[in-house]
């Protein structure tokens, strides 16, 4: 009798037991020891605030897609006041350097909902160009004005006093304490307050709102300038928690990751924090995949891909298929693809 495994060459039985030792070493990198769990939660940390700003616009009906600027803005406005205030005293030095992250971030979201508010221009075109406008604007200051004198390429000096205290381990920064701090400010904003009611009345129903007499152009411009900050406070934490530096090409997927994360954790505060703990893993545990499977990191774009695709496709074979009474757990996504292509905003 011939067994089965004689069939099979060994060249194949490595690769049936590639996806084991692949997936087996992406959760070694992630959870097997206790720099691996720092290491998750400082790649958790931004994603979180990324995935509380688009998130926080879903609730008004707003697909912010201009995250990945505002993170970049925030991150270079961070590190030039971090730069200017790195001799000051640590307490000083990173409050301004955070505070010009958070400013920053929310300008650059406040231009998309205030061309929506006034002229109806849709914040998905305007933040996907404001994108490539904060790339170019960073290869322009830092590789002039921010330039670090004396170095052959292009990079800032170091934030100094600026950077974010370690707090747990070798690279467990403030960061990550900051990045609970919000989720707990914006679900009070949202579920406790009058302003959180009125963003998501006017992401359900603006006609509604503006009859009970809310005014949805302001909370449009108000929503995303709070968004913007959230962004922008994401990028700050990366450059002073993570590289305290830039360069020209600096650059992350936090702010398209953050898109995915807010959807997985259905835009809810609570949510977005086990999304993005869901995708920080994977991009921790990535490298130790490659090392250890010879997988490309690619691979986690793919599965995060895949999640997505999931995520979507959930509502539109409900409506292909016509099935009725079945909760797919993200009706969020429907509200966003519903104001796609609306006239201008009245109130």
């Amino acid at each position: 009798m011939i067994i089965a495994s004689q069939l099979v060459l060994p060249g194949a039985q490595f690769n049936l037991l590639l996806p084991l030792t692949a997936y087996s070493a992406l959760l070694q990198g992630a959870f097997g020891s206790f720099d691996a769990i720092v290491d998750t939660l400082v790649a958790t940390a931004p994603l979180v605030l990324g995935g509380l700003s688009v998130g926080f616009a879903f609730k008004a009906g707003l697909f912010n897609i201009g995250a990945q600027g505002q993170f970049l803005l925030g991150a270079l406005a961070s590190v030039a006041v971090g730069v200017a205030v790195a001799g000051s005293s640590p307490l000083v030095a990173i409050s301004l350097a955070l505070l010009a992250g958070l400013l920053a971030g929310a300008a650059w979201g406040f231009i998309p909902g205030f061309l929506k508010a006034v002229s109806g221009a849709h914040e998905v075109v305007v933040t996907i160009m404001l994108n490539y406008i904060a790339i170019a604007v960073i290869a322009a200051v830092v590789g002039g004005p921010l330039r670090q004198q004396g170095r052959p390429e292009a990079i800032t000096p170091d934030v100094g006093n600026a950077a974010l205290p370690i707090l747990i381990g070798n690279s467990g920064h403030a960061g990550i304490v900051l990045a609970l701090v919000a989720v707990a400010f914006i679900a009070w904003l949202l579920f406790r307050t009058t302003l959180g009611f009125e963003v998501r009345t006017v992401g359900a129903n603006p006609d509604a709102a503006r009859y009970a007499g809310m005014r949805p152009r302001l909370l449009t411009m108000l929503t995303m300038s709070i968004a913007g900050g959230l962004a922008g406070l994401a990028g700050a934490v990366v450059v002073l928690g993570v590289t305290h530096l830039m360069t020209p090409s600096f650059g992350t997927t936090v702010g398209f990751d953050s898109i995915a994360v807010a959807l997985l954790g259905r835009t809810n505060p609570v949510g977005i924090v086990f999304a993005a703990l869901l995708f920080g893993a994977l991009r921790a545990g990535a490298t130790l995949m490659q090392i250890e499977a010879g997988i490309p990191v690619e691979l986690i774009d793919v599965l995060q891909a895949t999640i997505l695709l999931f995520l979507v496709a959930a509502p539109v074979l409900r409506r292909v298929f016509r099935l009725r009474g079945v909760k797919t757990g993200i009706e969020s996504t429907e509200t966003i693809t519903k104001t796609y292509g609306s006239e201008t905003v009245t109130g």
